[in-house]
């Protein structure tokens, strides 16, 4: 992690910590267990996170409803990018099914891969991948934090309607 920036802010959803390169967002981490994947680290902030960790607190006080921070996601492959900048179109109190996800990068009938590319986003919330939901309205799973709760968290937040 020598080339990489880190640092760590608290949030409603456990301890967040937040990646970069210098010039952009690369990772976000939300708690899980009590854990963050780089605890063992010494924070190591710029003014790029300085400013993540900003509006993710002001995001998380109801004060921030979009985030201008660049980001940069890390590795991922060609359909997984093209579904993390859909998932980046996604507004604050917007949500979207995983088969409309499929068709909006033209790759109709790929659902169960989009879910594993919504999976994979290194940087939840600021991509808000919590914003897509079952074509019928439900919760499908959530692999940041604690899981769905941490989902469900998020949605209530952005005033998100979900079915039961």
């Amino acid at each position: 992690m020598n080339d990489l920036f880190l640092t760590r802010i608290d949030s409603p959803i456990g301890r967040l910590e937040i990646i970069g390169d210098g010039e952009a967002v690369s990772a976000l981490h939300i708690e899980r267990g009590g854990v963050l994947p780089h605890d063992g680290e010494p924070e190591r902030s710029n003014p790029v996170l300085d400013g993540a960790a900003t509006q993710l607190r002001e995001y998380f006080a109801a004060k921030r409803t979009v985030f201008d921070v660049p980001v940069r996601a890390a590795g991922g492959t060609a359909f997984q990018r093209a579904v993390w900048t859909e998932l980046g179109r996604l507004g604050w109190g917007e949500a979207v099914s995983y088969g409309a996800l499929a068709a909006a990068i033209g790759k109709h009938g790929s659902s169960r891969a989009i879910g594993g590319a919504v999976g994979a986003n290194p940087v939840p919330i600021i991509v808000g991948c919590h914003r897509v939901l079952g074509s019928d309205g439900r919760i499908t799973g959530y692999s940041g934090g604690e899981g769905v709760s941490t989902k469900l968290w998020l949605l209530q937040h952005e005033g998100i309607g979900f079915a039961a």
